[in-house]
């Protein structure tokens, strides 16, 4: 995937919620003016790729506490140079999850969501945003999920508990876009 591929999927991409529209602008704009947008040396932020991770009820979601902000969130990383954000977000998933990548089913190539968030200064560098493209996942809640080095934590959440390990923005639109999709599947 090239950034012309990227932003096609962006433009394919449509939401109901006001704010991840505007961020959809904005990225749109900044992979634009950035050719390197998918390198994490590029300030004051890049493209990164992360998965919502759900089960195949779709009644509960993956979530990791991550090891280095200690909060609890989906799978994802940095891009560092790949182009294909699509294929970063799944490596990230096999990655910290440490299942094979075989167990990780996509739901489909589309974006899940976006969101661009701020990160702070720290060892890494300076404050910057993170673009985060989003697909959809699906692995089996019963296998074992060994984990990684990366994460403190990898525990399976009922959907609607969601908020009391995460009640960031981005984390109640994909909790609703998941609702939304177990609603269209059982209809």
């Amino acid at each position: 995937m090239h950034r012309q591929e990227l932003l096609t999927l962006l433009d394919r991409h449509r939401t109901r919620f006001m704010d991840e529209a505007a961020f959809v602008r904005k990225a749109r704009e900044y992979i634009l003016q950035h050719e390197n947008c998918f390198d994490r040396a590029l300030w004051p932020g890049h493209v990164t790729g992360s998965a919502w991770v759900i089960n195949p009820a779709r009644d509960r979601v993956l979530l990791l506490l991550h090891g280095k902000h200690n909060q609890w969130f989906q799978p994802g990383g940095h891009a560092d140079g790949d182009h294909d954000v699509l294929r970063v977000a799944l490596r990230e998933t096999s990655e910290e999850t440490g299942l094979d990548a075989a167990r990780i089913k996509l739901v489909d190539g589309a974006v899940f969501d976006l969101d661009i968030h701020t990160i702070p200064a720290g060892h890494c560098g300076p404050e910057h945003q993170h673009i985060d493209i989003r697909f959809l996942v699906e692995i089996d809640d019963t296998l074992p999920i060994p984990g990684s080095h990366e994460s403190h934590d990898v525990m399976w959440v009922p959907l609607n508990q969601v908020s009391a390990f995460n009640n960031n923005r981005s984390t109640y639109r994909m909790v609703e876009k998941t609702r939304h999709l177990r609603h269209w599947r059982a209809a």
